[in-house]
């Protein structure tokens, strides 16, 4: 990593002396002699990423027979290796026919500049993934670098709960604790209920004491003093005198909604569906 990080900080003009000592001494290169360049290919693409390379005085014709003439020595060596030098010499090819076509209007792909800006990015991102494989391949190994110690190390847990809660919280807690295990009885009393048999054999009962127009109130008071019999008392009371009226036993009246009712004794005759006349007048 030191030897890349060196590399990188090297002048341009010391790059192509390093490449070649670093082919020499190691496999073959692909050598490029075309108008406006000469060297490694590797070179090339790295000047062509920085742009200090005019792409357009290369000869692509040139670059084919020069690859094709390394391809028939280095297929006897290592195939892989021209296999490598056959993607760079293919971006750079393709680069020089993107730059030789006139841009037209319509054409919707991308331009000579873009397609440089694409090769100078994957060719950072493949720096990036060699990098990355050198460490992962060079890092230690466990058994092998570093190992793990022999005898089991005991280490002792202590653990400590620690509560946070105000005298609110303590008394939610202790009421939902009572709640769940108390246990209430819960008795509903009997509602008495004021039937219309009874308010009927009341009524008939009072028929021979009224003579006048008497408040149906008047006959109640023992039976509505208490509050939880007045509801049912005057309800079962005045549904028992509209069935008194019905068959003409007792008569009804009242002056306006949310009046008095009075009631007298009838006249004997059932009340068919009109009221008697005498009793409309009066």
């Amino acid at each position: 990593m030191a030897a890349d990080k060196s590399r990188n900080s090297t002048p341009m003009d010391k790059l192509w002396q390093e490449n070649t000592a670093e082919r020499a001494t190691g496999e073959a290169a692909l050598m490029i002699d075309v108008a406006g360049f000469e060297g490694p290919l590797d070179l090339l693409l790295h000047l062509a990423r920085t742009q200090k390379v005019d792409l357009s005085r290369i000869s692509v014709l040139a670059l084919a027979e020069q690859y094709l003439s390394f391809v028939d020595t280095a297929r006897r060596v290592r195939i892989e290796l021209a296999a490598d030098y056959l993607v760079m010499a293919a971006w750079l090819a393709f680069l020089k026919s993107k730059l030789l076509i006139p841009q037209q209007a319509k054409d919707e792909g991308p331009s000579g500049e873009e397609m440089a800006a694409t090769l100078a990015f994957r060719l950072k991102r493949l720096e990036a993934m060699r990098e990355a494989a050198e460490k992962l391949v060079n890092r230690d190994r466990l058994g092998r670098d570093v190992f793990v110690r022999g005898a089991p190390e005991h280490i002792p847990h202590t653990s400590r709960s620690v509560f946070e809660a105000n005298l609110y919280d303590l008394l939610s807690a202790y009421a939902a604790l009572r709640q769940r295990h108390a246990i209430t009885h819960v008795t509903i009393e009997k509602r008495q209920v004021w039937s219309l048999v009874d308010a009927r054999e009341l009524l008939t009962s009072l028929l021979g004491d009224i003579d006048d127009w008497t408040a149906l109130d008047q006959y109640l008071l023992q039976y509505i003093a208490d509050p939880a019999h007045r509801v049912t008392a005057i309800a079962s009371a005045f549904a028992a005198s509209l069935e008194l009226v019905r068959e003409g036993t007792l008569e009804i009246r009242q002056d306006g909604a949310f009046q008095p009712i009075f009631m007298r004794k009838g006249t004997g005759k059932p009340v068919l569906g009109q009221p008697d006349q005498d009793t409309e007048n009066e």
